[in-house]
């Protein structure tokens, strides 16, 4: 009888082993999605700043060729 208990939890524990292995497996997995999600949202960010940047520079830009064209109205004082 002690012997078929012995068993049978050394059964439970490969199978218990075996399944934490799998898990491990998914866990470098995931690990290295997120990391690549990461990378791509620091990605991301710095290409919204490049683009704010340019905006402000095309909103300058407008600016003088408002003012050149005689376009804009000044401001009452």
């Amino acid at each position: 009888m002690t012997e078929d208990v012995q068993n049978l939890v050394l059964e439970h524990l490969k199978h218990i082993r075996a399944r934490v292995d799998v898990i491990a497996l998914d866990l470098v997995d995931v690990k290295s999605r997120v990391s690549a999600l990461e990378e791509l949202q620091g990605q991301l960010f710095v290409m919204l700043g490049t683009m704010s940047k340019r905006m402000d520079r095309f909103e300058e830009r407008l600016g003088r060729i408002e003012k050149r064209l005689d376009l804009v109205e000044e401001p009452h004082r």
